[in-house]
């Protein structure tokens, strides 16, 4: 008999029972693991056929089994994210991300893998090529009003904040000190040479 899931507290945070199964073209391989203590993310590996690695040529996509079906308690979510290794050094990444495992899906968890480096990708069977991270679900109510609250920013939109803070704005409205700069050497003697004439157009002085 399953043991229910339940969630337990430790130094690390909130531990919670997954029930995990594999299929088997999974089978030999490692099940989902924290490399570290405090690591937030689990590994996942690729399920393929060792005989048949798959390659991601520059701009393309596939479809990545993983060989894996999860059975998440009611209130949580599986998050699919890319390694920051893969996509520091190769470009890939995982292309949806981040995915979103649903508690309800009893499908294998397979992931969308995108190369975007300038060099095909060699995807070999175990090797990690996303994490798995598990959170907490909020489940919104939404009551239809008439209208909304007032705020500063109102209904200011992309890049409404800009780069750089209000104090800074202000001071690049103020009109900059005009400093007088010397020319360099090389364009002093580079308008010398422009305002020379050369010596075919030099008209001779008149004689007397």
């Amino acid at each position: 008999m399953k043991k229910p899931a339940r969630s337990t507290k430790s130094k690390h945070g909130i531990r919670v029972r997954v029930a995990i199964m594999q299929l088997p073209h999974a089978a030999g391989l490692p099940l989902p693991a924290y490399q570290t203590e405090g690591a937030a993310g689990l590994d996942l590996v690729a399920a393929l056929d060792t005989q048949s690695p798959l390659t991601l040529a520059p701009g393309a996509r596939a479809l990545v089994p993983t060989g894996l079906v999860l059975e998440l308690p009611a209130g949580y979510e599986a998050q699919v994210r890319p390694r920051s290794g893969l996509a520091l050094n190769h470009g890939v990444t995982v292309l949806n991300s981040p995915g979103t495992i649903d508690s309800d899906y009893r499908g294998e968890v397979r992931i969308i893998l995108a190369n975007l480096g300038q060099a095909p990708f060699e995807v070999r069977r175990g090797d990690r090529i996303a994490q798995l991270v598990v959170s907490p679900v909020i489940h919104a109510t939404f009551v239809k009003v008439s209208a909304v609250s007032n705020t500063l920013r109102g209904d200011s939109g992309f890049g409404s904040t800009g780069k750089t803070t209000a104090n800074e704005n202000a001071g690049s409205r103020k009109s900059p000190t005009q400093k007088k700069s010397m020319p360099s050497a090389g364009a002093s003697r580079q308008k010398t040479l422009i305002a020379k004439p050369s010596s075919r157009n030099r008209r001779s002085p008149p004689r007397s």
